[in-house]
């Protein structure tokens, strides 16, 4: 007997997994003691069902943010399927059908923007970034425009490359020492001022100026960015904070690239997180929603004029971006992308995350109203978040255990919800919330009671 055939029964494979299988961001001892490593075994719409069989409510689609879409789409699962069966895979030198027809959808959603790059995940997605900044610095600015900038709080990957841009300590500690030109920028959160100023927006932009003017502008290439910052808190940036941070790139020659690999197809409320501001970025990445999790796929997207820089000398035979990404050559992502861009589209969904957005901050603000403990409640679309305190006043971040408690309490109860952790030193207090793009008035309503029960109990 094969595959799943040789297990009696989900017994057998739950001690196969505690056995084999090194589950990510997990300490394992606890397996060792009685504790059953947990098995998701079946989702449907925004339900999913563990080995146990008990039920839970999903609202953090996939534990990352991932599954846009729900859960159980059979219009996906048929289009890979299908697609498989044809042509699985090629490497990426050469083209697919799928992969062809995606990039031009995805481009008629991103005006100033032309060229997608593939690959599987978002930290590689990134590190591409990386790589083209750092060859266009050789090519083009005599090895000079080498610097990278990345914002307090914000996470760009798991590579070692990507967390040399990690904006959260914990994240980073221990895989060091990382290679140099990262420079890291102050945050925007403007509920934890770090300037006591009128136009906080404005001034959390020029702080990056400073830094830039610091370290040399012709010494800097790029600054990366989450359009809202997304483990490091949920942070919406305030109010006069992109326009700025889009003059000064201008204004000194840099290039924008925005991190989409959380807030894209979808999250915010617009296809990209970042067209709500009216910002014009020189690359876009992207991955998790992009195919709802249904198969594996990243993008690097970015405009003509840089994709020209790497074709300007045929005759030189280091003229091109010479890189590979292996499972960027599968077929399955880009044909399930497809289709999930096309529920997003036929179901309204993008019209859906605004009105249920509105109504699910609403109902924080709600939570924050009776209990003192939340400090802060923010968000855009289906990406929301509630701050934790000790103290309203002096803004002390509440102890992590009990936040970690909250979510154990909403798990208990059915109800999968999220938290910054293992992320920032001593601010590892925020609940997240990201329900899929389906979510409804009573998902969000039974979200939301399971969150007051917990925070009452936990917080006595």
């Amino acid at each position: 007997m094969k595959g799943l055939d040789r297990f009696n029964d989900i017994s057998e494979v739950v001690e196969a997994d505690r056995a084999h299988v090194w589950h990510h961001l997990s300490q394992h001892k606890q397996y060792e003691t009685g504790v059953d490593p947990r098995l998701i075994v079946e989702g449907k719409g925004m339900k999913v069902w563990d080995a146990k069989g008990k039920e839970h409510l999903d609202a953090v689609s996939g534990g990352v943010w991932t599954v846009n879409v729900g859960y159980g789409r059979e219009s996906i699962a048929n289009a890979v399927r299908d697609q498989l069966i044809k042509m699985n895979y090629f490497a990426g030198a050469a083209g697919s059908i799928p992969g062809s027809i995606f990039a031009q959808r995805l481009i008629e959603k991103m005006p100033g923007l032309s060229r997608v790059y593939y690959s599987n995940s978002g930290s590689e997605a990134n590190e591409k970034v990386y790589k083209m900044v750092r060859q266009i610095a050789h090519k083009h600015h005599g090895g000079k425009k080498w610097k990278i900038l990345y914002r307090d709080r914000d996470y760009h990957g798991t590579t070692i490359g990507t967390l040399a841009t990690s904006g959260q300590d914990q994240r980073a500690m221990q895989y060091g020492p990382y290679p140099d030109g990262f420079v890291r920028v102050p945050n925007c959160l403007e509920y934890r001022k770090q300037w006591d100023v009128k136009n906080y927006g404005e001034r959390a932009a020029e702080a990056i100026e400073e830094v830039i003017l610091r370290e040399g502008p012709d010494t800097v290439g790029c600054l990366v960015l989450e359009p809202v910052t997304a483990g490091g808190g949920v942070i919406v940036p305030p109010k006069g904070y992109w326009e700025k941070v889009q003059e000064i790139c201008t204004k000194y020659d840099i290039l924008l690239h925005i991190d989409e690999v959380v807030c894209g197809v979808g999250r915010t409320g617009k296809w990209f997180g970042y067209q709500h501001y009216g910002i014009k970025p020189d690359f876009v990445t992207m991955a998790k929603g992009v195919a709802s999790g249904y198969a594996a796929i990243s993008c690097t997207v970015t405009t003509e004029n840089i994709f020209a820089m790497f074709k300007d000398d045929p005759t030189d035979t280091m003229s091109y971006f010479r890189d590979i990404s292996t499972f960027g050559g599968c077929t399955a992502g880009p044909a399930a992308a497809l289709e999930n861009m096309n529920i997003i589209e036929r179901e309204g969904l993008l019209e859906n995350t605004v009105k249920m957005g509105d109504y699910c901050l609403g109902r924080l603000g709600e939570l924050m109203e009776k209990h003192k403990v939340i400090g802060d409640v923010r968000g855009k679309g289906l990406f929301l978040g509630a701050e934790l305190v000790a103290d309203r006043v002096t803004k002390e971040a509440a102890d992590e255990k009990k936040v970690q408690a909250v979510v154990a309490d909403c798990m208990a109860q059915g109800v999968i919800i999220g938290a910054t952790n293992r992320s920032l030193p001593g601010l590892n207090n925020t609940l997240c919330l990201s329900p899929a793009l389906i979510a409804t008035k009573d998902d969000i309503d039974h979200i939301i009671d399971a969150m007051d029960g917990a925070l009452g109990r936990v917080f006595v």
